[in-house]
């Protein structure tokens, strides 16, 4: 018979807790709880960014993501839900989920939204069987009371990652190696 610590009963438990999270699918109430989230982030973003509107009349779909938690001490991830939107009806709904190891202390929760600007940018997300955040894709930085400078930044690019509504105690929010799979209810 083995010896089991507490520190290894509770790291097993935590570890065993992150995997479940991540492999839940969305079950009867959680699409209705994630629409109303999205419709939230949506709203906030239209509302407190109005610089975004050229944004939202060009492009082809839009991935809201309105809560991401991400959480690191050397080794960190994060974690997400959301849902893509085609002509503000859900289509699909996504999760996103990152690992990293490194210099990283801290956690924050943070939102983001991907803009796909071409049909074929949407069309290679939502038929992926993994989509992962790539050198296509172009932050666009919102800040209270400025332009965004969309005109001149991110015409051109088929993504535009928009990151929002950061807190916590770690530096900065970057998409960077997030990798996004469907959810299938």
């Amino acid at each position: 018979m083995t010896h089991l610590s507490r520190r290894g009963v509770v790291l097993g438990l935590g570890a065993a807790s992150a995997l479940a999270a991540c492999s839940n699918p969305i079950g009867s109430q959680g699409a209705a709880d994630l629409d109303a989230r999205v419709d939230a982030a949506r709203d906030y973003l239209r509302n407190t960014f109005p610089s975004l509107n050229e944004l939202f009349e060009n492009s082809r779909g839009i991935l809201y993501m309105p809560v991401v938690t991400e959480a690191g001490l050397f080794v960190g991830g994060s974690y997400g839900r959301g849902a893509l939107r085609i002509n503000d009806a859900t289509v699909d709904y996504y999760q996103s989920t990152r690992a990293s190891i490194g210099l990283q202390a801290g956690a924050q929760q943070y939102a983001h939204a991907l803009f796909f600007m071409t049909e074929q940018a949407l069309s290679d997300f939502r038929f992926s069987p993994g989509w992962a955040a790539s050198a296509d894709l172009r932050y666009a930085v919102p800040t209270q009371g400025g332009s965004m400078g969309t005109e001149t930044t991110t015409q051109f690019s088929p993504v535009i990652a928009v990151v929002f509504g950061q807190s916590g105690i770690m530096a900065g929010a970057s998409l960077s190696g997030v990798k996004y799979s469907r959810i299938i209810p």
